[in-house]
Formats: structure tokens, sequence, C-alpha cells
């Protein structure tokens, strides 16, 4: 039984339907002054990552002053939004049976994501997934660029060997992230890659979505 179950957030865990570029929409503009004309591309991505390409795209100068006033604006949209956030959003399929399934055996559970924290928080609390999982000892956008750095940060603040994770996600991003931290991966078909091409990507597994808690926890389980 793995020590550390790490989840990755969007399309993994849940869907916000459109909601979340609004929102990302909403805080660059506040901070830039700027009405957000095209995103880079965000599958698999961090934010700091997404708003350095974004502001390229505009023209507009990058720093880690502008990353910092941006985290602030997207987490108290998040906060403002909440309520909205609930309405138009939901936890997948499943999401709740298997995280209190892994929590009834006692498996310590947390995130790798590259949402700021505050926008991770919010996500997990609006859609009940927050109390099953050790916020503390994951990693979110602000702790690095790509999934290698989330994951080994989160194994760091875990105090959990790499062998001894897994980490469950629904990109080839997070397929390639974990196979170079050293983690076992499950690829989750449940966002816009198939799972073929999950497997493709080097996924240890892949479940097609969350539907079926005792399939899901034979494989996380191993």
């Amino acid at each position: 039984m793995p020590d550390l179950v790490l989840w990755d957030i969007d399309h993994t865990l849940m869907a916000t339907r459109g909601l979340g570029g609004q929102l990302w929409a909403a805080a660059f503009e506040q901070v830039t002054g700027v009405p957000l004309r095209k995103q880079a591309d965000v599958t698999g991505s961090t934010e700091r990552v997404i708003l350095r390409e974004t502001a390229r795209l505009h023209e507009i100068p990058y720093s880690e002053d502008l990353f910092t006033r941006f985290a602030e604006a997207l987490g108290a949209q998040h906060v403002q939004r909440a309520a909205e956030l609930r309405e138009r959003g939901h936890a997948l399929p499943g999401a709740v049976s298997i995280l209190t399934a892994l929590a009834n055996r006692g498996v310590r559970q947390s995130v790798v994501t590259g949402n700021i924290r505050a926008a991770a928080e919010v996500k997990l609390a609006v859609f009940g997934l927050d109390s099953y999982l050790s916020l503390d000892e994951g990693a979110y956008g602000e702790d690095g660029d790509a999934r290698p750095e989330l994951l080994r940060a989160a194994l760091a603040r875990s105090d959990v060997a790499a062998g001894a994770a897994v980490f469950l996600g629904d990109t080839p991003a997070d397929v390639l992230g974990g196979r170079e931290a050293g983690i076992r991966v499950i690829g989750v078909g449940t966002g816009r890659t198939l799972t073929a091409d999950l497997l493709a990507a080097g996924a240890d597994a892949v479940l097609q979505d969350l539907s079926d808690t005792a399939h899901g926890l034979s494989v996380i389980l191993g």
C-alpha cells in the first residue's frame, strides 16, 4: 500500500465547466489592465508558466512581482465567486467515494496541481473534497514551473520517498512529470487525453474514470 497518494485537481477530481477560465481572465485584466485576448495553453501546465506565456502573447513584461499580484487576484476571484463555482462545476463521478475509501484505509492523500494554492483550496472546499486531503503536504503553482518540481516539493513536505507514492493525473504532462520524479503514475481518462495516449506517455496504469471505486482502489493500492 502506498504511503502517499497525490492527486491532480482539474479534470482528475473535478470540472469547473468554463468558469475557471473566466476567473483567470478577470484576474489577468485586473493586474495588467489589459483584457485577455488569448491564453497560453493550460494543459498540464502551472499558473506561473501560463501567466508568463500569456503575458508574452500580450507583449507585457513578466516578473515575479506580476505573478505574486496575479496569484493574489486569482485567489480572491475564486473566493468571491465560490458559490457560482459550486453551481456550475462539480466533482467528477466517483471522486468523493474513492477519496473516502482511501481515507478509511488510513492512506495519506494530498494534491499536486498547477493551480495556485488559494484557488485549489476553494475548488476542493466547494466540492466537498478538502476534508480527505492533507493540503499542507501538497504542491501548487507557486512551487515551480513543471510537474517534477511540484512532485518533489510534495514528497519533501510529506517526508515520503518517491517509490512509496502514487500520483494520479489526466494529462501526459502529469505522466511524464511523475516518471521524472520517480513516482508511480496512474493516468485518469477524464480529461482531454485518451487513455491509450496516457499509456503511451508511460503511465504505469490507467483508469477510464473514478466511478468504479473497487477497481480504482485495486489499481491505486497495487
